[in-house]
């Protein structure tokens, strides 16, 4: 579906499951994301990424050259439930290298030039400060912090410029 310099990103499909299923349960990645899932969390989790819907996208990151899974990124609705949230997981090993910043920008183009979104938010833990450079990289602003899944949650936006 999408294309960057080093990436492949295409819609998340029944055969991704072993890669995605790689976050779900790598400590690392689930840091901040409440942790390792349970076998039975993840199906349901994977299964419910699988229906169609206009207002969610999910998609599957792969390195261009090797077609090996580097993690997942998604546009779907906020816990607000106002506006689309841009989410990412890579697995580690390909942290700090800017595939992350390189395909949550196309993205962020996509749902704002493409979509027509007016806005586009994004939350991470304020401890995670890796994900919080990289929004603010990538032109979002903290919006505001607040408190949901027992740690501080940071709420980033962009807005279109149209």
């Amino acid at each position: 579906m999408f294309e960057s310099k080093r990436c492949t990103i295409n819609t998340f499909q029944k055969s991704d499951y072993v890669d995605v299923k790689k976050l779900y349960v790598d400590r690392e990645v689930r840091k901040f994301l409440g942790g390792v899932r349970q076998e039975d969390s993840i199906e349901a989790a994977l299964d419910e990424m699988l229906k169609i819907n206009d207002n969610s996208f999910y998609w599957v990151v792969r390195e261009k050259h090797m077609d090996t899974f580097i993690g997942l990124v998604s546009l779907d609705p906020h816990h607000d439930g106002t506006y689309l949230e841009v989410s990412y997981q890579f697995l580690p090993n390909w942290w700090g290298k800017g595939y992350a910043t390189e395909v949550v920008q196309l993205v962020i183009d996509y749902g704002l030039n493409e979509l027509n979104l007016p806005k586009i938010v994004a939350e991470t833990q304020t401890v995670n400060t890796s994900s919080c450079k990289l929004l603010e990289r990538l032109g979002m602003e903290l919006e505001k912090t607040i408190s949901r899944f027992g740690a501080e949650q940071a709420i980033y936006s962009i807005t279109s410029s149209n």
